[in-house]
């Protein structure tokens, strides 16, 4: 996930000195269908077969493992791939055009495709989660950011139940990468829809998160940065609870207040 690569360090206080520096790798990661490539993603090497699955989550509505006939990665014309075969009757994703980057989730896409989103909330009738669960989940997933702590280039995402124990988390260049493989790893262990779940991200909250996280059936995310205005009004829309700017002691609720206790 990281690279070594020489740099001039300039200190205000100190000649200037040439030493390593540890970067996050960002490399293409070919997905094919049926023996045709279908997208290109920008990602960080590593758990690419969840990052496949989650990716699928949304671009085919694929919500069981059982959906996925075979996942292969390997390595072929000096490129990472990733070999996908869908169960019969399961939507194949459209093909994009052109590259993925890991700065957006829906770059190179035509149209932005709503179908695969759930009807309903992610949650149960009367589940909530404390505030001081919400405050403390992002530096709960900091502490396994051990990628972030080497090179400050990458970012974070981690799914949560209402106590605010950590299931588990993944870094990766792109945010929505980071996202979709937290989905896919949820999807392969049969934890989807992931109700009364909340999903943690490092980064700000822009609308492919908040459409990931519903394809999901996740009841909440918990965001340290804003969220645009596409996505609170998509999270209030499928009553997803949204706290953002989760500092400290401090949170803006953007949607679903009510689902916070203060317990």
């Amino acid at each position: 996930m990281t690279t070594r690569r020489a740099i001039v360090r300039m200190p205000v206080d100190a000649a200037p000195a040439s030493r390593p520096d540890d970067l996050v790798v960002e490399s293409p990661l070919v997905l094919g269908l049926d023996g045709a490539a279908i997208a290109t993603l920008m990602r960080t090497p590593g758990h690419d077969l969840e990052l496949a699955a989650g990716w699928l989550v949304v671009e085919s509505g694929v919500g069981r493992a059982e959906d996925i006939h075979t996942l292969t990665a390997c390595r072929e014309d000096d490129t990472d791939r990733v070999h996908i075969a869908l169960r019969e009757g399961v939507r194949p994703p459209r093909p994009r055009a052109f590259v993925t980057s890991a700065a957006c989730g829906v770059c190179s896409a035509d149209v932005l495709d709503l179908a695969p989103l759930r009807n309903g909330p992610g949650h149960t009738p009367g589940w909530t989660v404390p505030r001081d669960v919400l405050l403390a989940l992002p530096e709960a997933m900091r502490t396994q950011q051990r990628t972030f702590a080497r090179t400050g280039g990458v970012h974070a995402a981690a799914l949560a139940d209402a106590s605010g124990a950590l299931l588990f988390s993944r870094e990766d260049v792109g945010r929505h990468n980071a996202v979709d493989k937290v989905v896919g790893r949820a999807l392969l262990d049969g934890l989807l829809p992931a109700t009364d779940r909340l999903l943690v991200v490092s980064g700000r909250v822009s609308f492919e998160i908040i459409q990931k996280a519903v394809a999901a059936g996740i009841a909440g995310i918990v965001a340290v940065s804003a969220p645009s205005s596409l996505a609170v009004d998509l999270a209030r829309e499928h009553g997803v609870l949204l706290a953002a700017m989760v500092r400290g002691t401090r949170l803006n609720a953007y949607a679903g207040a009510d689902l916070i206790s203060a317990e």
